[in-house]
């Protein structure tokens, strides 16, 4: 029986584009509003949350998203999206996937469901053939390096991400796909 405040995950479709894409926004505006300026916020969530191009990505054969309800709730508190097809050149392992977003509701955070999601992504990669996970994560978000850290994903090199017009530095991390799936 399903407690009415365990999490459950399921993927993304098409029908959930415009949940997902509210969640998407709300998430990465919770992560670093605070902390960025709020043009190259508006110019960045403008284009990468729009309904027609989360459609386009759950369309895109290369994406596989995961929401994150709790309980029998309707509406997702979390999402992670893995992408397959590009990979950064600091990314030496073989077969990798990228774990391009792993966010959740400021309230669900610290009660165990990152960790969920991510052991979730991680049994996706594997059963998918991958044998590396990588990531691009901001130097200055302590919170997400230190989860990534905890999961086994080292610093390997570095990219730019475009916040608007901010040129910001990402650490580039990965870790090998094993039977190890606990943080």
């Amino acid at each position: 029986m399903l407690m009415s405040n365990q999490p459950r995950s399921r993927l993304a479709t098409s029908e959930d584009a415009k949940v997902l894409a509210v969640l998407a926004e709300q998430t990465f505006r919770d992560a670093f509003s605070d902390v960025n300026v709020g043009e190259d916020m508006e110019a960045y969530v403008r284009d990468a949350f729009s309904i027609d191009g989360v459609l386009d990505e759950l369309a895109d054969g290369a994406n596989m998203f995961l929401l994150v309800f709790l309980g029998a709730a309707e509406k997702p508190i979390g999402y992670a999206k893995m992408r397959t097809g590009s990979t950064a050149a600091a990314v030496k392992g073989s077969a990798p996937i990228e774990l391009q977003r792993l966010y959740l509701d400021d309230d669900a955070i610290g009660q165990g469901i990152g960790a969920m999601l991510m052991g979730e992504c991680l049994e996706h990669a594997q059963s998918n053939g991958h044998q590396t996970v990588w990531l691009g994560v901001w130097e200055n978000n302590a919170r997400a390096l230190s989860f990534y850290r905890r999961w086994g994903f080292e610093v390997v090199g570095e990219h730019v991400f475009q916040l608007g017009a901010d040129s910001q530095r990402d650490l580039i991390m990965m870790r090998p796909v094993s039977s190890v799936l606990t943080e």
